[in-house]
């Protein structure tokens, strides 16, 4: 292969856009081609965080990084070495773009919009001649010796002699079936964060309350997940449910999305600790009513649900509460089980586990191991991880490796 690599990038997302400046700034010689199947490229980072794009977290050891991975975490590792959150944000602001770190640690442009790190993308590729087509995907590509043939879904043809798939997760098996035709086995895709739709009257018209740290559990299984929580429209939301649906996206699907969900509403306080409260309640407020003061620091609406689903009458005071109501309060409080039904997508994002098997990768370079110049970057690869801009982490991490790997191509 001369020194002017001739490179094709499939997907124009983030890792593919990643991975195609990492490439033109190693090797400015190298002629690269972004195509993009659909209209617009960087779609995923415009909806990104309701529009602010949520870029990485400030997480910046790679030991501790790679356990918000449930799929790809012991892969990663070497990776996390090269490419890690703290060299996203020098990319970024070496590039004028400034980030800033939230309070639970997710980093979002200073400008709070997506805009600027899809122009800052755009003007990248402008300036170190990335060539980047809308519109036209990737129907077919054959082998040719060390080359490949590409086949567009519009008119025309095209060679390359590196190829990155960075078609995303892929919602059907399209984009997944380029890789398969080249000889790699894919792991089914699936949902990886999503919300649960629970119909239950402990949840009836109390959308928008939110608790600080729950904790929920899938009943039978080791499933487990803390944080914030929140009641939606259709039943449960918040970093508490969807780290809980990414830990448990293949056997949730294997389930249908149908199974039972414990809810403990304060995840520092277990049955017994409860049951304490409620004795304190009895001891030094006796008269009020239990509906009405609470003493587990919940929002009212919701503490005012769990006793009706504790069968407590409104007018039963702390004094008059029976061992029996005390024990189904906390019940309600520690361990209520409610029944899901079925998932929503989240907000405008889509994250799928599944897709190009690992070990047929080498992390080093993000080449295939069983085809010869054929590279892999992001969420096509069977990699995914919970909400909080660990995703994107990914991509970038995963595009800049390849990208300096296929720059280097000999």
């Amino acid at each position: 292969m001369s020194s002017s690599p001739r490179v094709v990038v499939a997907g124009g997302g983030a890792a593919g856009f990643f991975a195609a400046l990492a490439c033109a700034e190693a090797n400015p010689a190298a002629d690269i081609h972004i195509f993009e199947r659909s209209p617009e490229v960087l779609t995923k980072v415009r909806v990104s965080g309701g529009g602010r794009c949520n870029v990485t977290h400030a997480c910046f050891e790679p030991a501790e990084l790679v356990k918000n991975y449930p799929r790809g975490a012991r892969e990663l590792l070497g990776p996390f070495h090269k490419f890690q959150p703290r060299d996203t944000i020098e990319w970024f602001e070496q590039r004028g773009v400034e980030l800033k770190t939230e309070d639970d640690g997710r980093m979002f442009p200073i400008t709070d919009s997506s805009q600027t790190i899809i122009d800052c993308l755009l003007g990248e590729a402008k300036r170190l001649n990335v060539n980047v087509r809308t519109g036209c995907g990737i129907a077919e590509i054959l082998k040719k010796d060390k080359a490949f043939n590409i086949v567009l879904t519009e008119d025309g043809t095209v060679e390359c002699d590196c190829l990155l798939l960075a078609i995303g997760g892929a919602r059907g098996m399209k984009g997944l079936g380029l890789a398969e035709s080249l000889g790699h086995t894919i792991e089914p895709p699936v949902p990886s964060l999503f919300t649960f739709d629970i119909d239950d009257d402990r949840l009836q018209h109390l959308a928008g309350i939110s608790v600080p740290n729950a904790r929920a559990r899938v009943a039978g299984t080791p499933l487990e997940e803390s944080g914030p929580l929140l009641i939606t429209h259709r039943g449960l939301s918040g970093p508490c449910i969807l780290r809980t649906s990414a830990w448990g996206a293949r056997y949730l699907a294997d389930k249908d999305y149908k199974f039972k969900l414990q809810i403990q509403w304060r995840a520092d306080l277990d049955h017994k600790q409860v049951m304490n409260l409620i004795h304190d309640a009895r001891l030094h407020h006796s008269r009020k009513y239990v509906a009405t003061w609470s003493p587990l620091g919940l929002p009212q609406r919701l503490w005012e649900h769990l006793v009706t689903a504790a069968e407590i009458n409104d007018g039963i005071t702390w004094t008059t509460l029976s061992k029996q109501g005390a024990e189904s309060l906390a019940h309600q409080m520690c361990a209520g089980e409610y029944k899901v039904s079925s998932k929503s997508m989240y907000k405008e994002e889509f994250v799928t586990c599944g897709g190009v098997k690992l070990k047929e990768i080498d992390f080093r370079t993000m080449e295939s191991r069983v085809c010869p110049g054929l590279y892999f970057a992001g969420e096509v690869i069977d990699v995914d991880a919970i909400t909080g801009g660990f995703n994107f982490q990914n991509a970038w991490t995963t595009g800049w490796i390849a990208g300096n790997a296929m720059a280097a191509k000999r």
